[in-house]
């Protein structure tokens, strides 16, 4: 039986045009809305395959104010068991204090009867690009880590980890129990079900007060890159352009030469 915690984060939609606070230390999502990552979405999706395949159960985790419950219940509407919210002010938080609030309530819950085998988080933060809590919680946890996983098999005491580098396949095993960053593109999340969004209403969420941050963000802003450049040709105008857009097409092998 494999009990397994997954750490999610509300961020905003940035499925569009992404505009940041006016402060620029964050990304706003005041227009945009709230949601969770793909990463993290694969990662509650793995965790709920690898409870049903061994009978253990996925409790999900958010460090965040009182909004967060609204992703906490998402991801109970497709498997999960039971939620922590860790009631904070997220950007307040950096990577080595979020890491050390989740060490905590693995700690308190493991005291309570309750251990988890794998502690699953997306790769990286989708509004600010922080790389850092997986790997800084496993060494709080004194745990393997293994980044940008796509697949998770368990077997007994060990994992089967797989990923793609772009150059080919990694797979690695590592004993239980570890820390997994999990990217998106290995599994489907499966859509809530009404029976789920029902069960997801009900289901408990435990809301814990993290110590006070100690080291920070560090953060001095965040930059929005100017969209690349674009470049236009005019071939002519009427028929007379006609010769240029054959030539143009064979160039770009639409036609034969």
């Amino acid at each position: 039986m494999s009990n397994i915690l997954v750490c999610v984060k509300r961020v905003p939609d940035a499925s569009g045009e992404v505009t940041l606070t006016p402060d620029g230390m964050g990304v706003d999502g005041r227009y945009s809305g709230y949601t969770t990552s793909n990463h993290e979405e694969a990662a509650v999706e793995i965790g709920v395959q690898v409870a049903d395949a061994t009978g253990g159960q996925v409790t999900v985790l958010s460090l965040g104010t009182e909004d967060s419950v609204e992703q906490l219940r998402s991801a109970l509407a497709v498997g999960a068991k039971d939620g922590v919210l860790i009631e904070a002010e997220p950007d307040a938080y950096g990577p080595a204090d979020i890491a050390e609030a989740i060490a905590d309530v693995v700690r308190a819950r493991a005291e309570a009867g309750t251990a988890y085998d794998l502690v699953l988080l997306g790769n990286d933060a989708a509004d600010t690009g922080d790389f850092q809590v997986g790997i800084r919680l496993a060494y709080l946890l004194d745990r393997p880590v293994v980044t940008g996983i796509q697949t998770v098999t368990v077997d007994g005491d060990t994992a089967e980890l797989r990923g793609d580098s772009g150059e080919g396949a990694e797979v690695y095993e590592v004993p239980l129990p570890a820390v997994v960053t999990v990217l998106e593109g290995g599994v489907n999340p499966r859509y809530p079900s009404v029976m789920g969004r029902m069960k997801a209403k009900k289901a408990p969420v435990e809301t814990v007060s993290p110590k006070p941050p100690t080291v920070g963000s560090g953060r001095v802003a965040l930059t929005v890159p100017p969209p690349p450049p674009t470049q236009v040709t005019i071939l002519g105008e009427g028929p007379g352009a006609a010769a240029a857009v054959v030539e143009t097409l064979k160039q770009l092998g639409v036609v034969p030469s």
